[in-house]
């Protein structure tokens, strides 16, 4: 069994969807012949919008899991703010704190002074520790990142120890969608282009999370290897006996953290036609997670009669079991320049056997999937007409008791969290070969 330090930021008792990805291969990668060791940080010196206590039961037991302190800059600015630290930790676009102009400093200083992220104070903690865990033989090193601060970890390994080092990305660094738009002085853009660089350039092996993405980096000059998010099937087997389309109401759900750019708005429309009311008088749309203000004022001007019942973040398993129980599940892209993400939730989406509406590039890589798998339909943002149809023919199959199904279960199959875990082993393995 060959041995893996595993570099994560985020890990149980942190929830969200960032966490999934590292907890899954933890979970599977012993299977393909790896044991990994987990570096993380500490709860109580963490800054996790989204903690999940229940989560530390799916850790693997024997699992060793390292954890270290951090200076964490969101206790200044939660004192900057007056308020508790939890209150100011976001992810990046719910609830707004504070004095506008304080807001604006605090964001300031973010964007120019913490680099590439504001948990690059981790970073001096997890080097040291993985120091001291080198004096034992690691095969490979594997840093993942957001916060692509992680990743310097890795570097200082390689340089230090010759190790291996696969770096992972969930999401991109400079690329990502909003990058632009975060009030960066022109050295500090320079600076922050420069440390991506210098790991993209320095690391043994680059993994992404779309096609998309590969593409973007590609262009740039760097290859890099595709391994998607994905589902883990035990969470379907555990819940499929108890969870079943609900009777009551035709069910439309979206289960995650929505923001502003995400606003379904074409579904909102959809919603506010005379026809759709009468149509379907038992439609119910109902969101599961951290929902943008604006988003439910969107939908309360536009469509005022409208069913909406809204739950704040609940922990993974209680995620899933939401998704299990709707008739129809809703998911929104990004609507921003560059935003070609494939939410996390797609896949689960898929696992749980629903169809799904979707809002996006029609052009992109999770319409790709959708229509790969059989398991829903991408509209444009702005199809009131294409979604309207669609919830009509999905009520309508509901009200007869033959609620439409999604993608089945052979179609989806290279998506499951093993198979995602085995295609990482092999990677690992090539590094670890060649050195």
């Amino acid at each position: 069994m060959k041995r893996l330090l595993f570099v994560t930021y985020y890990f149980p008792p942190s929830g969200g969807p960032g966490v999934q990805r590292g907890l899954n291969f933890v979970k599977y990668l012993p299977e393909f012949g790896w044991q990994p060791t987990v570096l993380t940080v500490r709860p109580e010196s963490a800054s996790w919008p989204d903690p999940d206590p229940d989560s530390v039961a799916d850790i693997p037991e024997g699992t060793r899991v390292e954890r270290t302190g951090s200076w964490d800059p969101y206790a200044w600015y939660a004192r900057l703010l007056g308020r508790k630290k939890q209150d100011v930790i976001s992810v990046g676009f719910i609830g707004e704190h504070g004095a506008v102009s304080r807001r604006r400093f605090a964001r300031w200083i973010r964007a120019n002074l913490f680099l590439p992220d504001a948990r690059v104070g981790w970073v001096p903690f997890a080097a040291a520790r993985a120091r001291r865990l080198m004096r034992q033989k690691y095969d490979a090193v594997l840093t993942t990142g957001p916060p692509h601060s992680t990743h310097f970890a890795g570097l200082a390994l390689q340089r230090t120890h010759g190790m291996p080092w696969l770096t992972d990305f969930r999401d991109p660094w400079t690329g990502i969608y909003f990058h632009s738009d975060l009030p960066m002085t022109a050295p500090a853009r320079a600076l922050d282009a420069f440390l991506e660089r210098w790991v993209l350039r320095n690391t043994d092996g680059f993994v992404v999370e779309n096609v998309s993405a590969q593409r973007r980096f590609a262009q740039r000059g760097y290859a890099s290897e595709v391994i998607e998010n994905g589902f883990d099937p035990a969470d379907f087997e555990e819940s499929a006996s108890s969870r079943t389309v609900s009777g009551d109401a035709f069910v439309v759900a979206h289960v995650g953290n929505m923001n502003r750019i995400q606003n379904p708005a074409a579904l909102w429309k959809a919603l506010s036609d005379p026809a759709t009311a009468s149509e379907c008088p038992d439609l119910q749309c109902r969101f599961t997670g951290n929902v943008d203000a604006s988003v439910l004022a969107s939908a309360s001007a536009t469509c005022p009669g409208v069913r909406l019942d809204t739950l704040p973040y609940v922990p993974h398993r209680t995620a899933i079991d939401r998704i299990r129980e709707a008739a129809l599940l809703l998911l929104c892209i990004n609507r921003a320049e560059g935003a070609e993400n494939v939410p996390c939730k797609l896949y689960e989406y898929l696992a749980s056997g629903r169809p799904v509406l979707a809002l996006g590039p029609v052009d992109g890589d999770a319409a790709r999937i959708l229509q790969e798998t059989g398991g829903g339909r991408m509209f444009d943002f702005d199809d009131v007409d294409g979604v309207r149809a669609f919830l009509h023919a999905h009520y309508e199959a509901w009200r007869a008791g033959s609620p439409m199904q999604g993608a089945p279960p052979d179609r989806i199959a290279r998506y499951s969290r093993r198979e995602q875990a085995r295609r990482l082993a092999a990677l690992l393995s090539g590094l670890s070969d060649r050195s």
